[in-house]
């Protein structure tokens, strides 16, 4: 498991640089410490098949509840335009509990020595001169500095690459034959059994399914891939309708 986020965000000279930080669970490797202009999904998801492509895939990716991960508590269920990609990678995606940060602890951790050693009474010029520090605190992060949480080892000494290779074009979206594939339209919504659902406007063209449970007559749970974020009642639903 990665843990992913943000650090805050300060002003540089020339712009305003938001740190996106990328670290392993068990090892407390950070794969990623980049200067980033914004949090869009347009800034990230460059960064993170960078780090595909020199890692390997996770198994599951832990983010909060803030953008551009998504939240499940929303209309979108969690789904937004990066977690969609990362799941169409084979990749689970997972969120903290709400208001608790704790839950990503170790990065929380991570944060607390950047702003420390790092952020705390400097100035950068601009992204390049901010991520020119970034470099040089990882590299001693990374490979020099013991942890006592590690048995005063590195992280570089206990992180291992993963098996899992990145691919670069996506693969394609199969569902098992007993399952009810719909394809979401237009404002994010799908129609099964003749109820029209909201789902997600990022997954707009792209088929999701909905598989019955054999234990709960009228229950379905809805899937996007591998990734289970509905469950509906449709005794309930077609009640209130």
């Amino acid at each position: 498991m990665w843990q992913i986020d943000f650090k805050g965000d300060f002003d540089t000279a020339t712009s305003r640089c938001y740190p996106l930080t990328l670290l392993d669970d068990h090892s407390r490797f950070n794969l990623a410490l980049q200067a980033c202009a914004n949090v869009a999904t347009s800034s990230v998801q460059p960064q993170l098949a960078t780090v595909f492509r020199r890692y390997g895939l996770p198994v599951r990716i832990n983010a909060d509840n803030g953008a551009p991960w998504g939240s499940p508590r929303l209309a979108s269920h969690g789904l937004s335009q990066l977690s969609v990609w990362l799941i169409r990678l084979g990749i689970r995606v997972s969120h903290s509990a709400p208001y608790h940060p704790q839950t990503n602890g170790k990065i929380e951790r991570f944060h607390r020595s950047l702003k420390t050693e790092v952020l705390a009474g400097r100035s950068f010029t601009d992204l390049a001169h901010a991520q020119a520090a970034f470099e040089r605190w990882r590299s001693i992060y990374n490979h020099e500095r013991p942890h006592d949480s590690l048995g005063m080892t590195t992280p570089a000494e206990r992180y291992r690459l993963s098996a899992r290779c990145y691919r670069e074009s996506l693969p394609p979206i199969e569902y098992p034959s007993g399952d009810t594939v719909v394809v979401v339209k237009h404002n994010g919504e799908a129609n099964f059994k003749g109820c029209r659902l909201k789902v997600s406007n990022s997954l707009l063209k792209l088929p999701i399914a909905f598989r019955a449970d054999p234990e709960h007559d009228g229950m379905f749970d809805v899937f996007f891939c591998h990734h289970r974020f509905m469950r509906l009642d449709f005794n309930a639903l077609t009640a209130s309708n």
